[in-house]
């Protein structure tokens, strides 16, 4: 059974040995949940996983892929759900 869920915002993952990796939280630094990984290889694959289901990670593919169409079509796609203008979707915004 879960003991709890994390979520995957404005967190670092970070490979602490050979087969542990750690999730910290840049608000909270002093949060920090360390996870042991039956071999390496898991352990990268975890990290790998982790890293790329981050928001921040999700937020800048969508900018990109965003861009991207635009460019080939003219056309903004987030534009047909009413959303083409939020912030968070934008180039400049919630750098780190």
């Amino acid at each position: 059974q879960p003991i709890g869920a994390l979520l995957l915002e404005h967190c670092r993952i970070t490979k602490e040995e050979e087969n542990v990796f750690s999730i910290s939280f840049i608000e909270e630094p002093e949060r920090k949940y360390c996870f042991e990984c039956a071999s390496e290889e898991q352990c990268q694959e975890w990290v790998e996983a982790l890293k790329r289901a981050s928001y921040e990670f999700l937020r800048r593919s969508l900018i990109f892929y965003r861009n991207e169409i635009q460019k080939m079509t003219g056309k903004d796609p987030l534009e047909q759900f009413g959303i083409s203008e939020e912030a968070r979707f934008q180039l400049g915004t919630h750098q780190q």
